[in-house]
């Protein structure tokens, strides 16, 4: 039997899907004690939405879905626009946008949204990365200030702790600093993109790497040595500290008020947290989406060797739909990272029932059966998970595989007990 996955995507056995569903009970729990309501919205979205240049290298990796019946005319078909109309959403912060800007009427102000399912990308799958996988995403519309970014980092950090998660960080950054230092260092405002794509690969080839890209996307060596240095300056400097520091090397290049806000947001969730993980302040940090706006942040689990969730401000993005501008901020945890973590480290969910199998002989008489029947409800009322099922031939295989279940309470049912 072939157990590769199709077509990029797999099959969750038995074990996995405990672990998820445990683990998507404390995010919606916890989600909910900070106030957020969940909504759904389609996995199908119009192609104009997913298009709309937000979504960063994510348009490049749309599942396309073809039009149907009388708008599909393959014959009279001179573009991909002619064929396609709507694809499988690849994150939910667009769909969710849309979501906004046609029901904010009846909406309260701000709105506080959670948002949890499955979304497509068709990208090569790799260890933690799926063409379909889970985002659990909660987000904030119509606060502008930073009370919204303390809320999403103190929320994300308690999902994490809650689950059992005691040595991660949160690192943060904002759009605005990075445009700033670009600036600053006289490279120009028109190779932004580039220039941030070439940085988001700093962990990965090392700063000469980051250079080389840029001077043979024809930056001047001056300015391109200008930029790093400016990295080099904050390095080793912690917290709101290197903030003060990068916005002094900055001066009028940077609005006083940004470095503000960033260091306002270090206090409110230091003074507010109760659960250990470190805030950093990374100048690095970039983030793909191109519809982010201002403050960007992203967890980082050692163990995992790269990102399990981020997000920011993306103030922009609800008025492309409403036609007027709305503050409107996120985060998304990366479920499939976390479950793949958990996964690879024999987690076990805490407070789990006492679990008992009942085995019934095959052919066991109504009257019998009806008796295990109403042992197994009267263990359940007692608060134990309880299986029934009919014994197979090769008896000790079967409870062999229900002890590695977690089934060590089994109990036979025969018609002639005294027999066996």
């Amino acid at each position: 039997m072939n157990k590769k996955p199709v077509n990029g995507m797999r099959d969750i056995l038995p074990a996995e899907m405990k672990i998820r569903d445990y683990v998507l009970r404390v995010i919606r729990e916890t989600y909910r004690d900070f106030g957020f309501t969940e909504i759904e919205t389609p996995c199908v979205e119009s192609i104009e939405n997913l298009s709309s240049r937000q979504g960063g290298e994510n348009e490049k990796l749309i599942f396309k879905i073809m039009k149907r019946g009388e708008k599909l005319n393959l014959q009279t078909a001179q573009s991909e626009g002619d064929l396609v109309d709507s694809g499988l959403r690849y994150d939910l912060t667009v769909p969710l946008s849309r979501y906004f800007a046609n029901h904010q009427a009846d909406l309260p102000k701000p709105f506080k949204a959670l948002q949890i399912g499955p979304v497509w990308r068709a990208e090569r799958p790799q260890k933690g990365r799926f063409r379909q996988f889970y985002q659990c995403d909660i987000d904030i519309f119509g606060d502008g200030t930073n009370l919204a970014e303390t809320e999403l980092i103190l929320a994300m950090s308690t999902v994490l702790s809650r689950i059992g998660f005691r040595n991660f960080n949160i690192r943060i950054n904002d759009r605005r600093i990075l445009k700033a230092m670009a600036a600053c260092s006289g490279l120009s405002e028109d190779s932004y993109d580039e220039i941030f794509i070439a940085l988001d690969k700093l962990d990965k080839i090392g700063e000469e790497g980051v250079a080389k890209e840029l001077l043979a996307l024809g930056m001047e060596e001056e300015a391109v040595s200008r930029y790093l240095e400016l990295f080099r300056s904050v390095d080793g400097v912690e917290g709101t500290r290197a903030v003060d520091t990068l916005a002094a090397s900055l001066g009028g290049a940077l609005d006083p008020a940004v470095a503000e806000n960033m260091k306002q947001i270090f206090e409110l969730v230091l003074a507010a947290s109760t659960v250990p993980f470190d805030l950093i302040f990374d100048p690095t940090l970039v983030r793909g989406m191109g519809y982010y706006t201002g403050p960007i942040f992203e967890i980082a689990v050692p163990e995992f060797g790269s990102s399990v969730g981020g997000g920011g401000r993306y103030d922009e993005m609800v008025g492309r739909f409403a036609g007027q501008p709305t503050p409107a901020c996120g985060f998304s945890i990366g479920f499939e990272r976390i479950i793949t973590i958990l996964m690879e480290n024999g987690f076990e969910i805490p407070g789990s029932k006492e679990k008992t199998a009942l085995l019934l002989e095959r052919g066991l008489s109504p009257e019998k059966t009806a008796a295990a029947l109403k042992d197994a409800q009267q263990l359940r009322a007692e608060g134990r998970q309880v299986l029934t099922a009919s014994m197979i031939k090769n008896r000790k295989f079967q409870k062999e595989q229900l002890a590695a279940e977690g089934y060590l309470d089994i109990r036979e049912y025969y018609e002639n007990p005294i027999e066996r």
